[in-house]
């Protein structure tokens, strides 16, 4: 018989929503929590982003780490989450903190160094190959697994490969380098049908039809290689009396094209699927997500499996003086 805990702390607007859910069958617990990101607060090096963690005392909370614990922070970015975690628990054993995008993992090295290697361990890879890594670490289960899922403000702000809308760069997108499609592949050489699918699907965009003809009109006599063009293509389709009051013309547009250059759903569907055999009985799993696509996936799961049942209906939310603090903690 396992017992298994699921919260889902989700972000919208600019407050966080948090269903908490467990389940009985053979002693796993698995505490899923959706809830946004990153935000610029000090320079790692000059004018670098730093992460800091929203919410970061509820995801402890629900992971509840116990000394000798072996954990995995499956999304480990610049950090801040492991480092909340190693501090804050200092008789963790070892945390696993895993990472697709080996520029944001060798700044998770310098900020996680005091902590010594003992105790970290920074792996290269997706987190979709848990299962593999820990067999290839020689570690059986663990007591407790962190996913954030979405975009780091670092990638928005820093990475230079065209994941904000607001800046001129590159139209990239791939948050693991080696990774053969970009969106601006997707989006000079998509058929106009699969691309319209495409925004429609993963950017729930309703202009996406004429957001892609405005696209195809465009690719037959040049190339859109930027981000900046991009958005000014995509601004320029929808009537201005349309345009979203609180986000940019472009946000869906560009988050179906990130969603689908990086394969984020999937992943996250995988993950689901997969995740509990890499917990030992009680184990707990944490799952931090921007959107409601992803939030639609975690629920789904959670309500489908019957080894889950709800721990509370009611939301949680951040206190205001953590929104006024961190104001960018908000849906991508």
């Amino acid at each position: 018989m396992w017992s298994s805990r699921a919260c889902l702390l989700t972000s919208r607007s600019r407050t966080r929503i948090t269903w908490t859910k467990s389940c009985e069958k053979r002693g796993i617990t698995l505490t899923s929590t959706a809830a946004v990101s990153l935000l610029n607060s000090g320079p790692v090096a000059e004018k670098e982003t730093r992460h800091v963690p929203v919410m970061v005392s509820e995801v402890l909370d629900s992971l509840s780490p116990g000394s000798g614990g072996i954990y995995v922070d499956a999304t480990l970015g610049l950090g801040g989450h492991a480092e909340a975690m190693l501090t804050r628990y200092p008789g963790i054993k070892l945390v696993l903190g895993l990472d697709r995008d080996i520029e944001t993992l060798e700044r998770a090295k310098s900020r996680l160094s005091p902590f010594g290697e003992g105790v970290i361990r920074l792996i290269h890879s997706n987190f979709i190959h848990l299962h593999d890594i820990l067999l290839s670490n020689r570690i059986g289960q663990v007591d407790g697994i962190l996913m954030d899922l979405g975009i780091s403000t670092f990638h928005l702000e820093n990475s230079g490969r065209g994941f904000s809308f607001s800046r001129d760069e590159p139209l990239d997108m791939r948050m693991d380098l080696s990774g053969a499609v970009t969106a601006a592949d997707l989006v000079n050489k998509l058929p106009a049908e699969r691309l319209t699918e495409l925004i429609q699907t993963y950017g729930e965009e309703r202009w996406a039809k004429r957001i892609v003809k405005c696209i195809c009109d465009r690719r037959k006599t040049a190339p859109i290689l930027t981000s900046a063009d991009l958005a000014k293509v995509v601004a320029n389709a929808i009537p201005r009396k349309y345009h979203p009051r609180r986000i940019h013309a472009a946000t869906r547009t560009f988050q179906a094209l990130r969603i689908a250059v990086n394969r984020e759903l999937d992943d996250l569907e995988e993950a689901l699927n997969t995740f509990p055999s890499c917990l030992k009985p009680g184990g707990r799993l944490c799952i931090i997500s921007f959107h409601s696509l992803e939030d639609r996936l975690v629920k789904t799961a959670f309500r489908e499996d019957n080894r889950l049942k709800p721990l509370t209906k009611k939301p949680l939310v951040p206190g205001p003086e953590e929104i006024r603090i961190n104001p960018r903690a908000r849906s991508a």
